[in-house]
């Protein structure tokens, strides 16, 4: 399988599980508790972890910064992928939004879409990159048996 197979399958993966899990929370009214955000974080580590270990059983890849760059690499994507749905979202659907964000006690006030989205961006690669080196801790010693692909 193409690393950037796996990287674009996984980072989609990635995004939807985002969209799904803030879906539900706007619609049982939970949008505006910005604490459940960090469960966000469930959807990165296990996408990325998912790209490493399918690069590995697939590709039969077991270098330290081969992997390091798939799981880096799906993030980002996914990162990306989220703050264009963000676009989407806030100019098309619910413009109100950055109120909620602005009423959170994370952002602070005066919020514009181009701030938001230049902090989700820097936020967001800074963790993405953070987890796939603690994944890669894990990984780094893994060694490929012959039996593990029938």
């Amino acid at each position: 399988m193409s690393k950037n197979k796996i990287i674009i399958n996984n980072a989609l993966l990635i995004f939807a599980g985002i969209v799904g899990f803030f879906l539900i929370m706007k619609f049982s009214g939970l949008d505006n508790v910005s604490e459940l955000r960090f469960l966000n974080f469930v959807f990165v580590f296990w996408g990325i972890n998912r790209a490493i270990k399918t690069n590995i059983k697939k590709n039969q890849e077991t270098l330290y910064f081969e992997n390091l760059l798939i799981g880096a690499g799906t993030s980002i994507l996914a990162v990306g992928l989220t703050i264009v749905g963000l676009i989407i979202y806030v100019s098309f659907i619910d413009g109100a939004f950055l109120n909620v964000l602005e009423n959170s006690s994370f952002w602070g006030k005066n919020l514009s879409l181009p701030l938001v989205i230049f902090a989700l961006a820097i936020e967001g690669i800074a963790s993405s990159v953070t987890c796939a080196f603690i994944l890669m801790q894990y990984y780094k010693n893994y060694k490929v048996s012959n039996t593990a692909l029938v």
